[in-house]
């Protein structure tokens, strides 16, 4: 692909997702089928609105079936599916209608609350949407109106598997077939909010009334080290700590409990909720004011605004011999802005430093780890 889009200065090509490989190898595939005839290139309209003009490579032909591949181009993205072959079969079926299966490396779901049911291959609902209608249009043009089997497979798909979230999120044998647009976005964070939701939603429907977020994987080190609980008892929400308690009221949790490093959770306290240092890093300010209001000193405030680290500003206050009052306000502090954001759901936070250990809770947060244990 050609196109790009600029992010952050900088000009990033975009890429196409294994739901358009899927496609256009399945149309291809068809085509060949069909007609009988070779296709070496093929044309695919992604529901962007971008069109797609991709190589057909590695075709098998038979009077029974063809199988072909499109080779992934995830653009500037780091994709972990990055120029994996991802291939169709395309076979005539008894069965009317165009029948979607996936094959070997394509992940099947074991768990409820994705986009597939349990058992289904890990084909999601647009690129199926995309192969029927492609597939589809194939047949209008040849005339042909009988049934065709479509087998969607990643050789190299069960070893990738492994780099993503698939088994975490309960999707066994290998990749998924994904794409919402049939395009990727270098560094989307739309697809790091997506897995967020379905973990979420996952969690929900399997029966979870209370659930763990921990930003990345100092809390879920945390979690195991000094709270005893496996680390995959929480869902990772990255930076995405607002949406996280969103989605967590959009599907009816009972509570949530942040457990997570003060680098990160402290900017709760200034009412951040999407933390990357992209939007801002109030860190020290918020240490500064809270200190100041109980008391610090001028130059040694001073200090704090200066301090690259957390752990850093609490040596100051600990120096001072206020570290533990400032820890008590500061928990009460994020407790007040969680229950701004949550609504009816409860939540609460536990803050933890490399240095110190355990920091301080929200009024509330140990009830709800009970919950989380018991659940």
């Amino acid at each position: 692909m050609e196109e790009y889009l600029v992010k952050d200065g900088k000009r990033l090509r975009l890429g196409y997702t294994t739901g358009s490989c899927a496609a256009a190898a399945a149309k291809a595939a068809a085509w060949m089928l069909l007609t009988g005839r070779k296709k070496d290139t093929i044309r695919l309209q992604t529901p962007k609105g971008i069109e797609l003009n991709l190589d057909v490579l590695d075709i098998q032909r038979s009077a029974d079936e063809v199988r072909c591949a499109i080779r992934k181009d995830s653009g500037d993205d780091p994709d972990v599916t990055r120029g994996t072959l991802i291939f169709a079969a395309v076979r005539k079926s008894a069965t009317p209608g165009v029948t979607i299966d996936g094959g070997e490396g394509v992940g099947r779901v074991t768990k409820p609350g994705l986009d597939q049911p349990v058992g289904e291959a890990a084909i999601n609902s647009v690129p199926r949407r995309m192969i029927e209608e492609n597939v589809r249009e194939v047949c209008m043009l040849v005339g042909y109106d009988g049934g065709l089997d479509v087998t969607i497979s990643a050789p190299e798909g069960e070893a990738l598997a492994k780099k993503t979230f698939n088994p975490r999120l309960g999707i066994e044998g290998g990749i998924s077939i994904l794409g919402t647009t049939g395009i990727v976005e270098p560094m989307s964070e739309q697809a790091l909010l997506d897995t967020i939701r379905v973990e979420l939603r996952q969690r929900r429907e399997s029966g979870a009334d209370y659930v763990l977020l921990a930003p990345g994987n100092y809390g879920a080190d945390y979690i195991r080290d000094f709270i005893g609980l496996d680390p995959k008892t929480a869902v990772l929400t990255s930076n995405f700590i607002g949406d996280s308690l969103e989605f967590c009221k959009e599907f009816g949790f009972h509570g949530a409990l942040l457990i997570g490093h003060i680098g990160k959770l402290v900017k709760l306290a200034g009412g951040m909720w999407n933390t990357h240092s992209k939007f801002g890093d109030c860190r020290m300010e918020i240490i500064a004011s809270h200190s100041a209001a109980l008391g610090l000193r001028a130059e040694r405030t001073e200090e704090i605004l200066h301090c690259a680290t957390c752990d850093d500003a609490l040596r100051i206050l600990d120096e001072e011999g206020l570290k533990d009052a400032f820890l008590v306000r500061l928990g009460q502090r994020i407790g007040t802005m969680l229950g701004y954001k949550s609504g009816e759901l409860q939540s609460g936070a536990i803050l933890f430093s490399k240095e110190y250990g355990f920091l301080c809770e929200t009024e509330g947060a140990e009830e709800l780890l009970e919950q989380i244990r018991e659940g």
